[in-house]
């Protein structure tokens, strides 16, 4: 596969899972880094996540967990938030990872990545979140 191809094989992917959020991050990286940003869809999106081993939520369910633990990616975070809820995960779903996380990474990055959920529902108009699902 070419280089083209593969960008435009994780165009697709990101468009699917990300949407305008994947493709926001992609436009600011071009007078900065526009090798970044084809990376990003070339390699995370064309290689890894077209990968058939996952489906696209459990990807997303694990994205959250790894960013949660790494701390500092509140903005990778809710672009994440974002992609779940459109591969089908639910706000509660993704507090309920968050809160699990906390056990293993700690209270502050639980907190740190539950407020930048939190930015998401309110931008999408899902609060308050129905723990129930």
């Amino acid at each position: 596969m070419t280089r083209d191809e593969r960008y435009e094989r994780g165009l697709e992917v990101l468009n699917e899972v990300d949407g305008e959020a994947g493709q926001r991050v992609i436009d600011s990286l071009a007078d900065v880094s526009p090798e970044l940003g084809h990376q990003v869809v070339a390699w995370a999106f064309g290689e890894i996540y077209a990968r058939p081993g996952l489906p696209p939520r459990d990807r997303q369910l694990v994205t959250l967990g790894i960013l949660t633990a790494i701390g500092g990616a509140e903005a990778q975070l809710e672009v994440h938030v974002n992609a779940a809820l459109n591969v089908g995960l639910t706000p509660a779903e993704i507090v309920e990872a968050m809160l699990h996380a906390a056990v293993y990474c700690g209270m502050p990055r639980a907190l740190n990545a539950t407020f930048a959920a939190k930015r998401v529902f309110e931008e999408r108009d899902l609060l308050p979140v129905d723990p129930a699902g």
